[in-house]
This record gives C-alpha cells, sequence and structure tokens, in this order.
C-alpha cells in the first residue's frame, strides 16, 4: 500500500477559504502549500487516549505513534463530512459526538496543513483499518514520559502539548 499522491486537494487561507487546488504530491513536498486536515483525539471513560501507529508505507512519520484519526479534507468536502469519513475510515466508529477544541497551522519540513481539532469520549469498539498498524489506549501519564522520545509524530507531541491534555 502506499499514498496517492495525484490526490487533489484544496489549499486554504488561515480561515480556511479555498484559495486553489493541488496534489497529495505537491503539498508533501516542501512546497508548504497550506491544506486543511481533521484530527479527532479519541478518550475513554477512563480518561485514557486512543492513539493509532502510523504504517511503515505512510510518506509522512512511518511507524511512529499518532493522534487517533488525522486525515485530509478532500476537495469539495466540509470539516463536518471528513472527519466522519475519516473516523470510519479509519478506526470504523460511526457513533460519536466530536467536540471541537482547536485550529491552528501545523509547519514541519515537507508541509504545512490548517489542523481542524476535535475530541470524543468514546467506549464502543474500535476497528483499525489497513490504513494503520493498529492502536492502542494510553494513559495521559504513559504519553507524558514518552514525549520527545521519538515515538511520537512531532505533529501529536506538539498538539498533546498545545492542548494540555
Amino acid at each position: 500500500m502506499k499514498d496517492n499522491n495525484e490526490e487533489m486537494f484544496p489549499i486554504v487561507d488561515e480561515e480556511g477559504n479555498i484559495t486553489g487546488t493541488a496534489t497529495r504530491g505537491e503539498c508533501h513536498n516542501g512546497s508548504k502549500l497550506l491544506h486543511p486536515v481533521v484530527h479527532l483525539h479519541v478518550f475513554n471513560t477512563k480518561g485514557e487516549l486512543y492513539l493509532q501507529k502510523r504504517p511503515a508505507w505512510k510518506d509522512i512519520q512511518p511507524g511512529k505513534w499518532d493522534t487517533a484519526v488525522g486525515g485530509h479534507i478532500d476537495l469539495g468536502e466540509s470539516v463536518e463530512i471528513a472527519l466522519k469519513r475519516e473516523v470510519e475510515e479509519e478506526l470504523g466508529i460511526i457513533d460519536f459526538t466530536p467536540e471541537p477544541i482547536a485550529h491552528y497551522v501545523f509547519e514541519s519540513d515537507r508541509e504545512k496543513e490548517l489542523v481542524f481539532c476535535f475530541r470524543t469520549t468514546y467506549d464502543g469498539p474500535i476497528c483499525p483499518s489497513e490504513e494503520l498498524d493498529g492502536g492502542k489506549f494510553w494513559t495521559l501519564d504513559e504519553i507524558r514520559k514518552n514525549l520527545d522520545q521519538g515515538i511520537f509524530t512531532p505533529n501529536f507531541s506538539n498538539e498533546f502539548k498545545r492542548l494540555n491534555f
């Protein structure tokens, strides 16, 4: 498996207004074209946070632990529809209540994303798709102890610190 570098993404300004389009490959090649993504942090009622493990074939941060759900907003798709689609695709969850918690610009050496961040509390079944290399619930203390150890994606580490979970 590998990412489709020809997939078309919307290019946006920092308010989320579409200003153009570009391919996944163009967005991830260091161009810093701002493109929108959704993140969902899935907590259980014990207060543990579910993280996904990125598979080795991913073009960005392979093999690292990451936000439960993270995905690109497709061209012509709303934030809410993208969130529901990505959560169902990645974790098989269809019945959840997302709570918006932040939106911000994330920049790495390869890309620049406008992140729309949500959280939910969920105790039902989680069925990670073949897009992931599995996942598990972590206590917040386990996460804090492992920050900056190269285990998590920089995006997750930065967001975890930003949101003060």
